[in-house]
């Protein structure tokens, strides 16, 4: 095993799925790479139409998103873990399967919320996706 997939959202989790994978990596010898999904700009981003202070502040977002990404790397690299960040914006699902391909990860690390079904049938579960839809192996990390 080569090279680790993890997804995360940039939030109190992040921490724990970076555990696991700087444990694996570290067993193994291999690559982590640290995937944010942004959400995708609204249409008239990069349009002319829309006000400049809406695509000003999606900007700024995603730099910062983008600097917290590198930060997480840093200190999988100070465990003694190579690692570096992706961030990406588009479908959460079809961005994770298509850099999966793209990387040849070998394993992707996810983390799983246990929420109601009315969340659940509203915006689905990106676990429960990943199960259906990928051809790399898994590893689900249930969050408390």
């Amino acid at each position: 095993m080569n090279t680790i997939l993890v997804t995360i959202d940039l939030d109190d989790h992040a921490d724990q799925l970076m555990g696991h994978a700087a444990a694996l990596a570290s067993a193994l010898e291999a690559k982590v790479w640290l995937m944010h999904v942004a959400a995708p700009d609204p249409d008239f981003v990069g349009y002319e139409v829309g006000p400049q202070y809406i695509r000003d502040d999606r900007a700024e977002e995603l730099r910062k998103e983008h600097r917290t990404l590198q930060g997480c790397a840093k200190i999988l690299e100070g465990h003694g873990v190579e690692a570096e960040g992706i961030l990406v914006q588009g479908a959460t699902i079809e961005m994770i399967l298509e850099e999966s391909k793209k990387l040849e990860a070998d394993l992707i690390i996810c983390g799983h919320h246990e929420h109601g079904f009315v969340h659940d049938w509203l915006t689905g579960s990106i676990a429960k996706a990943l199960l259906k839809k990928s051809k790399t192996p898994l590893l689900i990390i249930p969050f408390e």
